[in-house]
């Protein structure tokens, strides 16, 4: 039988009038351990939620990659693309791409009886993947589109409704400054509302024949195509096959080169994270060699007894280091049951709200990721007990006789 697990138990396990001073510091370093690791898991999902939620909103508007043309400068008066040039079958076949769907852009200006705004229509097709801006309209529905005849209806932004004072239904007119002058005349079909302001504040979708008329494009010309891709992870990876696949006249873009200082922001939330991790380890940590430091101090005899029967000082160790994972594992455990249980009222319940023209979201966004937490439950476990090893180090000055001695 393995002693050193033995003497662990009979310490856990023992009757309490034994452990009159280390039972109740036991029970205060679990509390800090359960909340350390709650707060440590609360904190991962909800930076990570932020994420996801401000991250997926982005490629709403844009896609994961884009294929256009080279242009010098940053107008949304894009060159035409022929689709000749671009072939979807090939491009769909790549690894990691989910789906292609062309696009175009043109800014304009919509003007009602006593305001004006700028705005930038963004013409889909028959191909548009509707699952993100579908999710988003919170009046009226999507907008039709036909191959035959070009539909007059758009999608604004509750933004721009409120702004304008325009609502479902009505008939807006926008303006194009290029020469000659143009005006079109649409119908407000739905209104949708994603919370970022940014966007939120230009974009308008709507049938993609209407900017090939404006831009005097024929059917087989577009502004170029989005790719969504099936793991963002891989963003990278798949970005460099769908440029090697394009011709030499193209330029293939990431979300994260379209919106660099977008995805940097969000990569700099990472930094929050970490400090409130290494903050929560420390105090766990520092909990966890209190304890055990009065564990091993009220079981000075004991010590002193088994290193008199030829208990070697190591395993003297382990049998407390046994006992202090044990208490790091079932702190870390209701610590997960704690935290998780949070995270799920949060995510399906919404109890936590936000100002979402500050935060881009009306509520605390919450995403539990397996493999994050799994290395979070296994570093701090191997943290806490590798950092109880040095204290464990004052067992080798207890002596055998003078325990008995004094005991």
């Amino acid at each position: 039988m393995n002693a050193e697990l033995f003497i662990a138990k009979k310490i856990l396990f023992g009757s309490s009038g034994d452990q009159k001073v280390s039972r109740p510091v036991i029970r205060i370093a679990l509390l800090g351990i359960t909340l350390s690791m709650a707060v440590m898991i609360l904190a991962l999902a909800i930076v990570t939620g932020f994420q996801d939620e401000i991250r997926n909103k982005v490629i709403g508007f844009g896609g994961h990659i884009q294929v256009t043309g080279f242009e010098s400068n940053n107008s949304y008066e894009a060159r035409p693309v022929e689709k000749s040039q671009v072939s979807v079958p090939a491009l769909s076949a790549i690894k990691g791409v989910r789906h292609v769907q062309a696009f175009a852009t043109k800014a304009g200006i919509l003007k009602t009886k006593e305001d004006i705004e700028g705005i930038l229509l963004k013409g889909i097709g028959t191909d548009f993947d509707w699952s993100f801006f579908g999710s988003k309209i919170i009046s009226g529905r999507k907008i039709t589109i036909s191959d035959s005849a070009a539909g007059n209806e758009v999608l604004i932004s509750k933004y721009i409704s409120n702004r304008l004072k325009i609502h479902l239904g009505d008939d807006i007119t926008v303006y194009f400054i290029q020469q000659p002058p143009r005006a079109r005349k649409f119908r407000i079909a739905g209104i949708y509302e994603t919370g970022l302001g940014d966007f939120d504040k230009i974009f308008v979708l709507c049938d993609i024949a209407h900017i090939q008329k404006l831009n005097d494009w024929n059917k087989d010309q577009t502004g170029g195509f989005e790719i969504l891709v099936s793991d963002f992870s891989r963003l990278k990876e798949t970005g460099e096959r769908v440029y090697s696949s394009t011709g030499y006249n193209l330029n293939t873009r990431t979300i994260r080169e379209i919106y660099p200082q977008i995805f940097d922001w969000l990569g700099l939330q990472n930094m929050n994270a970490v400090i409130i991790i290494i903050l929560m380890i420390l105090v766990a940590s520092i909990n966890m060699i209190s304890a055990l430091l009065i564990i091993i101090l009220e079981r000075v005899n004991m010590i002193g007894l088994v290193k008199a029967l030829g208990m070697k000082d190591l395993s003297v160790r382990k049998t407390f280091l046994y006992v202090a994972a044990y208490l790091v594992g079932l702190g870390i455990l209701l610590g997960n049951i704690f935290g998780l249980s949070l995270c799920f009222l949060q995510k399906h319940f919404s109890i936590l709200k936000l100002d979402q023209e500050s935060y881009y979201v009306s509520v605390v966004p919450v995403h539990i990721s397996v493999p994050h937490l799994l290395l979070l439950n296994g570093g701090t476990f191997i943290i806490c007990v590798a950092v109880l090893i040095i204290p464990s180090y004052i067992i080798t000055r207890i002596s055998p006789v003078k325990a008995i001695k004094f005991s």
